[in-house]
């Protein structure tokens, strides 16, 4: 656990549908790791997908929270309106020469991308725009282009998980290149969630385990901002009846549907162990 004042934790959701059992195990454990180490427990509403977020879903996300029996310090974060700050840790990425401009669409990265890679795991970004050197004439041009984090081909990063252990990944290898900004003007998953990560002194991050890889690509970016990096918890991903992880849209196990069905929140521990 990184030292500081106290045990600061937080949940993270996105609204871009309903909330359902997954979210709420993950949520309630970092409730119960954050009253366990006698911390604070935040609210960040990570509303930065424009075209899919909406305000019907986080009032929804708010009273599904309240009735699950979360509860979060009075400040709530939404990430919408912390443009300027994320375009500053761009800035500083920039100044210290760890991301560069890249100009591929998803259907160029996919074209170049020749490499077999199992199922699920991501494709390796081939480095089509590593040494491009493309002038910036000014910031409006800057931030209307894709930046990627260059990284540290064939380094090993390793932390250590608070539920599974030591894991390690291999820059190159397990990911390549990232995105941290968006042509579209807005951050990437990993730059936003890191810079409200520091921002808010948060201590330990408890999330699912399919978040495993992004928490080394995070740690680069901790590093490269000269930042120490929380602790981290994955918890295991509630699968639906056919051993898929469940999305948005499995109303069979969306808290709408359960609390329609009578399931009384304390339960909802116990139904995603069945599950």
């Amino acid at each position: 656990m990184r030292k500081n004042d106290g045990y600061v934790g937080r949940i993270a959701p996105t609204p871009t549908g309903l909330m359902h059992l997954g979210h709420a195990c993950t949520f309630l454990e970092a409730q119960r790791r954050s009253v366990e180490f006698g911390g604070l427990l935040f609210l960040r509403i990570e509303d930065l997908d424009q075209a899919r977020c909406k305000e019907e879903f986080v009032q929804a996300l708010e009273e599904d929270l309240a009735w699950v029996g979360l509860r979060w310090e009075v400040d709530v974060w939404r990430q919408s309106e912390r443009l300027g700050c994320f375009r500053a840790v761009l800035q500083r990425l920039r100044d210290a020469g760890v991301v560069y401009p890249c100009t591929c669409s998803r259907k160029d990265v996919a074209e170049a991308i020749r490499a077999p890679h199992a199922e699920g795991q991501e494709p390796i970004y081939p480095g089509t725009c590593r040494e491009s050197g493309l002038p910036m004439e000014d910031e409006a041009e800057a931030l209307a282009i894709n930046w990627r984090f260059r990284v540290p081909d064939g380094e090993a990063i390793s932390f250590v998980d608070g539920r599974l252990g030591e894991q390690r990944f291999v820059a190159g290898q397990d990911f390549g290149d990232f995105l941290v900004w968006r042509k579209d003007g807005f951050p990437s998953y990993e730059l936003a969630v890191v810079a409200d990560d520091i921002a808010q002194g948060i201590t330990e991050v408890v999330r699912g385990e399919d978040l495993l890889a992004s928490t080394a690509r995070q740690l680069l970016l901790y590093r490269a901002l000269g930042e120490m990096a929380p602790a981290f918890y994955h918890c295991p991903l509630i699968l639906d009846t056919e051993g898929k992880r469940l999305a948005k849209r499995a109303g069979a196990l969306g808290l709408r549907e359960l609390r329609a069905q009578g399931v009384a929140p304390e339960e909802l521990i116990g139904l995603a162990r069945r599950t």
